[in-house]
């Protein structure tokens, strides 16, 4: 089945849908883009943004001169972003399995090179199956961040996927992704169906077989940076999928040893203010904002998400691990699958 699977999402993004406007619902689309994205976005070619079918905003802040990868690059409107934002000694890498994808992002390379500044390009394109990313040449610890906009639910072996992602990134590394979940395991007559798999619907992951994925790796606490309730609109599909309610979401998890639970060491982390957009404060996850120079009780992980990543230059955190106080009065807890306030299923940890 799997290779059937594959070959069905290569003709469906390769030659039946033409543009995004082809899409049959609204998994696929994109709110809250940042402003300083937009700008950055209008000097992209038409073609490479008619071809986008992302369902979130997965680039995150402070990245310049990072090695990223985006898995699923598609067109490359993501890898043309995070090129202008890596700046020209980053280097962004776009993986995707669909060839007609791959011709329209390559087509456009020395376009957006010349209109960055830059005297070299910084973008590379490579065929190659996110399952596994030997195959196109990724190696062990060799990237900063790992991106991907509405793609891993179309992979047909998630767990082959997420080992990799983790495999490739280095030490403190980041996955940063937006994603379609779902409230509940799809039934596998759902699953079969090629549009609605297509349409990123019946190849979501239920959101707590994710929890459970990430931890059998070693990643015991991710963090939920966004989400909305997808409508779908419509009427047929909505028929067909009945009951189960799907999500798009934006979670962040970095490549670190971290503990199942929030714990309480006394810490405390104050934002200088120094992230490239943010001056004023800076957003972890769904509950942590953090105001430029106010200082900020945070769990043993959260501090350690400030210290052991590429944040450690932009943050002050005060305290150690010497002392425990128990559990620290934190977010959504793993245990709660679905967040009665927003509608939404819970993130891990703190």
């Amino acid at each position: 089945m799997e290779t059937t699977v594959q070959q069905q999402v290569q003709d469906y993004y390769g030659t039946e849908l033409r543009t995004s406007q082809d899409l049959k619902t609204n998994a696929c689309c994109t709110d809250d883009i940042p402003a300083a994205h937009k700008r950055i976005l209008a000097q992209l070619e038409s073609e490479v943004l008619e071809k986008y079918y992302g369902c979130g905003v997965c680039v995150p802040s402070a990245v310049e001169g990072l090695t990223v990868l985006d898995l699923g690059s598609g067109s490359g409107r993501d890898v043309y972003l995070l090129s202008k934002l890596v700046g020209e000694h980053g280097r962004v890498i776009g993986v995707d399995m669909t060839e007609e994808q791959l011709a329209v992002a390559n087509r456009h390379v020395q376009a957006h090179t010349e209109r960055f500044g830059y005297a070299r390009p910084n973008v590379e394109f490579r065929h190659g199956y996110i399952e596994d990313l030997a195959s196109a040449g990724l190696a062990d610890n060799s990237v900063d961040l790992v991106v991907s906009n509405c793609v891993l639910n179309l992979s047909t072996d998630k767990a082959a996927t997420y080992r990799e992602i983790f495999r490739v990134l280095k030490p403190g590394g980041e996955m940063f992704i937006a994603d379609v979940f779902s409230d509940r395991r799809i039934p596998e007559t759902l699953r079969q169906d090629p549009v609605l798999y297509g349409e990123c619907l019946s190849g979501a992951l239920y959101i707590e077989d994710f929890r459970r994925l990430l931890r059998e790796l070693g990643i015991r606490d991710y963090r939920l940076t966004a989400q909305r309730r997808l409508s779908i609109n419509n009427a047929d599909i909505e028929r067909q999928v009945g009951n189960i309610k799907f999500y798009s979401m934006t979670i962040r998890a970095f490549k670190l040893d971290l503990e199942d639970q929030c714990e309480d060491y006394g810490q405390v982390a104050t934002y200088l203010g120094t992230a490239p957009d943010e001056p004023h404060g800076f957003t972890l996850d769904d509950h942590h904002f953090f105001e430029t120079g106010r200082p900020v009780l945070v769990c043993g992980n959260t501090a350690d998400m400030l210290t052991q990543t590429r944040f450690a230059p932009h943050f002050r955190v005060l305290g150690d691990k010497t002392q425990h106080f128990g559990l620290f009065p934190c977010g959504p807890a793993a245990t709660s699958p679905v967040s009665a306030a927003a509608d939404a299923p819970a993130a891990s940890c703190c």
